[in-house]
């Protein structure tokens, strides 16, 4: 990870962020040297609805990671997108400018849960007011074949990361997360959790800034032990058409509840950028059975209601 820097500007932040973004692609393609990253930099020209620039980091077709995908942006534009300003109706309509990295790790063994990990910051300026800036992210795991020692290696690891920032702030994420990250249409959890935060100020900027990057800096100590425990677990057809159809669940939420990518298509973002975090394959069975006490009925009796973990 990138060694910890004072966030103090717009300009740290950028730094750390990129480190960020490379130091995460460097350890993932140790776990997997099949892994391959293109990089893809990006500009949006002068003149559209949003200006700015980034990093598209992508790895398909590995050998433990079958699409992992992170990125890096720096935009700016006339106007907040409505997803911006929920909480924050005196800003509809400002200038904004927004960075962060955001990725999802896809792998191809069914055993080894599919993982979402996002850091940013937001500024506006109403007309005739001081700039504001706040910061929003979080990380959660999504299991197909949940195990409870990874579950709780996981959130341990957020509640860790956050401990310096107060003891408050891992029970007021964790519950964050758990309903941010719900299915409302399917009435169900999108995975084990871990922490979300958003539109958060709280601590002043320097703290709230360092939060954030204790978070980012903390990823894949939530993650890699996981990936190493499960990656050759045997699995069969079954486990993997399991994986599919939990996979279409994914999707559902990302287009129909998440607000980054939202923000993203509302805003006149990249969209093969925004759409990084889609599965390569995913499939859809209408009204499919989950036969009681199997492997795969555990997910939703064990592992997808909501439970602390820690």
């Amino acid at each position: 990870m990138p060694s910890t820097i004072q966030i103090t500007s717009q300009q740290t932040m950028k730094d750390f962020l990129l480190k960020l973004q490379q130091s995460i692609c460097e350890q993932v393609t140790q776990i997997d040297s099949t892994a391959v990253f293109v990089t893809d930099p990006w500009e949006k020209p002068i003149g559209s609805n949003l200006q700015g620039s980034g990093i598209t980091k992508i790895a398909e077709g590995g050998e433990i990671f079958e699409r992992a995908g992170c990125g890096f942006s720096h935009v700016s534009g006339p106007r907040l997108p409505p997803s911006a300003t929920q909480h924050r109706p005196e800003l509809a309509g400002a200038p904004f400018e927004a960075m962060g990295v955001s990725l999802v790790f896809h792998p191809r063994n069914p055993y080894v849960p599919t993982v979402h990990m996002n850091v940013r910051m937001l500024s506006a300026k109403a007309e005739g007011k001081d700039p504001v800036r706040w910061f929003g992210g979080g990380m959660d795991l999504t299991p197909y074949y949940g195990f409870k020692e990874d579950a709780v290696h996981f959130h341990q690891t957020c509640k860790n990361a956050l401990a310096p920032f107060g003891a408050d702030k891992y029970p007021c994420f964790k519950t964050w997360c758990d309903e941010y990250f719900f299915l409302h249409h399917r009435n169900e959890q999108r995975g084990v959790g871990g922490i979300f935060f958003d539109d958060f100020s709280d601590l002043g900027f320097e703290q709230s800034a360092a939060m954030m990057q204790a978070v980012g800096s903390n990823f894949m100590k939530a993650y890699a032990p996981i990936v190493m425990r499960r990656k050759d677990t045997p699995y069969g057809e079954r486990e993997r058409e399991f994986q599919l159809y939990r996979r279409g669940r994914y999707v559902e939420f990302n287009l129909v509840w998440d607000r980054g990518t939202h923000f993203g298509l509302q805003s006149g973002g990249r969209t093969e950028s925004i759409l990084l975090s889609m599965p390569p394959l995913a499939s859809w069975s209408y009204q499919r059975p989950i036969i009681e006490g199997s492997a795969e009925a555990k997910l939703y009796t064990d592992f997808l209601p909501r439970r602390d973990w820690v």
